[in-house]
């Protein structure tokens, strides 16, 4: 009775039925594996608040207390002018036609970076490097030095012991040397003296600056704080800059930013782009560098060149002196190259397996590269640094 009130499936029908739906989920897998993936990066990794930045500083000084290895007056002048000048401001004169030739002061360039809303009382980490000829600065001590800005105006004061990661000795004409010793650097040597003001409280909009110039980016991050402050809250004017107005009162625009910052923003794939470092050799790109379908031949040429000393000396009692010349050999030889077909990739790891296979070193890649640019098979942007 009951059997009749129920539809019957056959076996087969059911198998049918759970073949296309496994095919269906297969093919959802599939889909999703092979879409785009988006990055997604805060607000504060991908831009900066316009005029919240560091102001670097700089200061001329001396180095002293060192074990003989400071500067030699008599090739560093300026360093025994520097000593004889601060040697006056504390009242001490010397006698007229008197040199002085320490070895235990150096003369040093001290730089630092003065932090958005650093305020007066507060340390900064500071750089020494000698200018002069100075073998270590190993254990001095740097003396009272006013570091200015870019418009002469003193901003802090740096004075410490140097701390040099490095150490060497030298003796009968051998020398050892580990790290860098004419460079130091001294947490917290100065004080600031003064702050420098921001625009941060002016007018009622705020200018976020991309780090770099991208429309895409410009407007996630702007849709990104439309969705999460309102609508009209943000504006992007080009590739690089974003307007936001924010709240007046300083306590809640510190908030404000605070929680714009904070805001997800979906990355777009950037523009495909490979670099290239002339100089050491090194070849980076990114996800979005595809190869179309080209022929390479690659081969490598080596020359050599061997010189090897022919002494001529002459017979007994001929009153002939002694000559020496040299045989020189030049051989060129050329690696024999075959055309290799590469196939058309369009991700970052086929472009990776076609240009492996040609087996070209480092160098013979920059040129390499350049060449299929020109011929249309490279689909990126080469910038040689």
């Amino acid at each position: 009775m009951l059997s009749g009130l129920f539809p019957r499936f056959e076996g087969s029908s059911i198998r049918r039925i759970d073949r296309v739906k496994s095919l269906q989920i297969l093919l959802l897998g599939l889909a999703l594996a092979l879409a785009p993936v988006a990055q997604a990066v805060r607000i504060k990794e991908v831009a900066a608040v316009a005029g919240v930045r560091s102001n670097p500083l700089t200061g001329y000084g001396l180095v002293v207390g060192l074990d003989g290895t400071g500067d030699q007056t008599t090739q560093a002048p300026f360093t025994g002018q520097s000593l004889t000048a601060m040697l006056q401001q504390f009242g001490v004169l010397l006698p007229q036609g008197v040199t002085m030739q320490p070895r235990n002061i150096a003369a040093v360039l001290v730089t630092a970076q003065l932090p958005p809303f650093a305020q007066p009382g507060q340390e900064l980490d500071i750089n020494v490097s000698s200018i002069g000829n100075a073998k270590s600065l190993r254990g001095g001590t740097l003396i009272a030095t006013p570091l200015r800005g870019a418009d002469g105006q003193v901003y802090a004061i740096a004075q410490g012991n140097l701390v040099v990661g490095g150490a060497g000795a030298s003796a009968g004409g051998s020398k050892v040397q580990i790290n860098h010793l004419s460079a130091g650097r001294i947490p917290a040597g100065a004080l600031v003296e003064r702050s420098v003001p921001t625009p941060l409280a002016q007018g009622d909009t705020l200018q976020f600056d991309l780090n770099s110039n991208d429309f895409a980016t410009a407007r996630a991050v702007a849709q990104a704080i439309n969705k999460a402050k309102g609508a009209g809250t943000a504006q992007a004017l080009d590739g690089r800059v974003v307007r936001v107005r924010a709240p007046l009162t300083p306590d809640e625009r510190v908030a404000f930013l605070a929680d714009v910052e904070n805001l997800n923003v979906d990355m777009a794939t950037p523009a495909a782009r490979v670099v290239i470092n002339a100089r050491t050799g090194s070849v980076v790109m990114n996800q979005a560098v595809t190869l179309a379908s080209c022929a390479v031949a690659h081969g490598s040429l080596s020359v050599t060149i061997s010189s090897t000393p022919i002494i001529s000396q002459p017979n007994a009692l001929s009153n002939g002196q002694t000559a020496v010349a040299e045989k020189t050999d030049i051989s060129v030889r050329q690696e024999p190259g075959s055309l290799i077909q590469l196939p058309a990739g369009a991700r970052l790891s086929d472009v990776v397996k076609a240009l492996n296979s040609l087996g070209a070193t480092p160098q013979d890649l920059l040129a390499i590269l350049q060449a299929m640019k020109s011929a249309g098979a490279l689909n990126a942007e080469l910038e040689v640094i």
